[in-house]
């Protein structure tokens, strides 16, 4: 099922849940969500990276007292903050070791690349401020601006500290993970200078209390990524896999199968390489139609409908 129609499903007059209105601002963020999951497909390495920083920004802004529609919108733009990879070509995104200088500007390009790709969309102004300035820092040394301090808004800095924690602890071609606790000792240690201090103390908490930890090496609620053996933990599994269902690597190829053990689907090597239409990325039409639901629920539908009227900035 897709998103339009999983968002029709449960936007139907007759469930009570919904109206024109909200109809048509679900599909406008569907539009927007499943554009950043293609863009977030290119890159084998990173998948559920945007589930994940979506969902460490909510619990991030919630638990530094954000409104309800304050964390969602923040929620919103972890999952949209990197829509400008889209142009960043293959060879730099998928580079398996370190950038050289030129690279490295290519890649700094994206932000600036996301808020065009951002430009005449009625729900811009819910999400620019993540997807401009999440590599902002308040030392003033990131980009694409050189803000500081408080010029950069409140959801770039929550964005900023929970896109990092995750590309720390996530898998890449060149090097494992990192633990749990060795990432926030990096956060706490770069506090108030790659990292907004106050967010950060917050976040540094939640993990220590263990609450980030269910998101953490997951690609959905309960769903841990799994792991090919060449590649590391890269695999994604969904919500509606059952046993006997095949899914494939993205960056080698190689296809597994769904076997359950203990209760829960574990993903088994076949020896088999996947074809081309195996390998054709498919949005996860369910996540994003929950993540639209619990937006479209959480934020005022006059917010939504005149979200490009927003003014940018600190929206807390």
């Amino acid at each position: 099922m897709n998103v339009l129609k999983q968002l029709g499903h449960w936007l139907a007059p007759d469930t009570g849940n919904g109206s024109v209105e909200a109809a048509h601002s679900g599909n406008l963020l569907a539009s927007l969500l499943t554009m950043a999951w293609f863009v977030e497909a290119r890159d084998p390495y990173t998948g559920g990276h945007l589930w994940r920083v979506s969902r460490y920004a909510l619990l991030l802004a919630e638990s530094a007292d954000f409104g309800n529609a304050d964390a969602a919108r923040t929620s919103l733009g972890g999952f949209l903050h990197d829509l400008g990879k889209v142009g960043v070509p293959d060879a730099i995104l998928r580079k398996p070791g370190q950038l050289t200088d030129d690279e490295y500007a290519v890649i700094k390009t994206h932000p600036d690349i996301g808020l065009r790709m951002l430009s005449g969309h009625p729900l811009s102004g819910l999400v620019s401020d993540a997807v401009l300035l999440h590599h902002e820092r308040p030392d003033g040394r990131g980009y694409p601006r050189g803000l500081a301090g408080d010029a950069i808004p409140a959801m770039a800095r929550i964005v900023g500290i929970c896109d990092a924690f995750d590309a720390m602890t996530s898998h890449r071609p060149y090097r494992a993970g990192m633990p749990r606790d060795q990432a926030i000792a990096i956060i706490r240690e770069f506090r108030a200078t790659q990292f907004d201090a106050h967010f950060a103390d917050v976040f540094i908490a939640l993990g220590e209390a263990g609450r980030l930890d269910h998101v953490l090496g997951h690609s959905d609620d309960g769903i841990p990524l799994q792991t090919c053996p060449m590649c590391g933990p890269t695999l994604v599994t969904r919500s509606e896999h059952k046993q006997g269902d095949h899914v494939y690597c993205r960056n080698c190829g190689g296809e597994f199968a769904l076997e359950m053990h203990d209760n829960r689907l574990l993903a088994t090597p076949t020896g088999k390489q996947g074809q081309a239409a195996d390998l054709e990325p498919e949005a996860d039409s369910a996540l994003i139609a929950r993540t639209v639901r619990a937006a479209v629920e959480a934020l005022p539908i006059a917010d939504l409908v005149n979200a490009s009227a927003m003014p940018p900035g600190n929206r807390r």
